[in-house]
């Protein structure tokens, strides 16, 4: 039998439910996800490691879980916040139910609460940090203390794999690419592998100088958690890539590490972006493409030096920048995730592009 559970927030707001995945206690950040489905990816993204999850669509579970669907080996989401669980998946791929899964990775979860609510909360006030608990009793303004004390911090390092792997291309290998693990999701891979490339990722902290001296064809930086801001070795080791010329792809935190490697700055979302409905406009093909995206840090499009680099998409609902084109023709960074698929296709097109470039063609 579920025991009650309460969703305590920043603000004050108490939402009562009850408990699904581990009992265990949980501070986090709490964010909104505004997508339908791909809960699982959603959870084995590793850009959520400090963050808990709020659900918007209000049936979550309906499919089950697998081991084909993770973006990463394990779930990095703090806290899974939902309407309604279902008790069962209903599809022939599944292996499981969702509540089984949160329990054996430790996730804390409540369901029954009005998700609405509690993102218009996040939309008007703000991301801002919460508490689940199944204690009975507890004291609101102790519990408060706790929330507003919590940070979300060292998480890159948390999530980076621990010695550099590489994984074969599939058929003959055109390319040899060297990828960035920042909180690499597994689908980035797979998209560079289909298209002939051997991949060597590499974790986090790996210096400029190693990874050049494997002589690689490009270079891909990958997604990842937290404030870009806080990597500043990371930043200088980006900046000595930059340097080297060599062909360069970013995507999420990625991007955002590039533009401040190269003297732009980032700040804090209200909000941030995540989701798989989000409509970007490519400036230079006139295009609009939904795409997923998932990130609180944005780049700051008037300190882009004009002299680098310029906005090749925005935000179509209110024109953040949503990737950058650098004027030395080797430097290409996206904020949102051509390797997933919220709907078509279309944004993958950006790894041909990343091919291309590495075989001597234009962007």
């Amino acid at each position: 039998m579920q025991k009650n559970a309460a969703l305590i927030l920043a603000n004050g707001s108490v939402f009562r439910g009850r408990s699904i995945g581990s009992p265990e206690e949980r501070v986090c950040e709490m964010v909104f996800n505004t997508s339908m489905t791909g809960y699982q990816e959603i959870l084995t993204d590793p850009s959520y490691a400090g963050q808990g999850i709020v659900m918007c669509y209000p049936l979550i579970g309906n499919y089950g879980v697998n081991h084909e669907d993770n973006e990463s080996g394990r779930p990095w989401g703090e806290a899974f916040v939902v309407r309604h669980l279902s008790e069962r998946g209903s599809n022939f791929r599944c292996e499981g139910s969702l509540d089984e899964y949160l329990k054996t990775y430790g996730i804390t979860g409540i369901q029954g609460v009005d998700t609405r609510a509690i993102t218009r909360i996040l939309r008007s006030e703000g991301t801002m940090n919460g508490m689940i608990t199944c204690a009975e009793h507890f004291s609101v303004p102790e519990v408060l203390e706790r929330i507003r004390a919590y940070r979300v911090e060292g998480t890159v390092e948390r999530v980076t794999r621990p010695a550099a792997e590489t994984f074969p291309a599939q058929g003959e290998r055109r390319h040899r690419v060297a990828l960035m693990d920042y909180g690499v999701k597994e689908n980035m891979i797979r998209c560079l592998q289909a298209r002939g490339c051997e991949v060597t990722v590499y974790p986090a902290h790996t210096t400029a100088r190693e990874v050049l001296a494997g002589g690689y064809d490009g270079v891909m930086l990958s997604n990842g958690p937290g404030d870009p801001a806080d990597n500043v070795e990371i930043i200088r080791e980006v900046r000595a890539l930059y340097d080297a010329g060599i062909p360069i792809f970013a995507v999420c935190l990625g991007h955002q590490l590039m533009a401040l490697a190269t003297g732009a700055s980032t700040h804090k979302m209200r909000f941030g972006h995540r989701g798989g409905n989000h409509p970007v406009k490519d400036l230079d093909a006139g295009r609009v493409y939904i795409t997923s995206q998932n990130h609180g840090y944005v780049v700051d499009a008037a300190t882009v030096d004009p002299a680098v680099a310029r906005v090749s998409h925005v935000n179509v609902n209110e024109g953040s920048v949503e990737g950058l084109r650098y004027l030395n023709g080797n430097v290409l960074t996206v904020q949102f995730h051509p390797e997933a698929s919220p709907g078509p296709r279309d944004t993958e097109s950006l790894f041909d592009r990343f091919v291309r470039r590495m075989e001597g063609g234009e962007w």
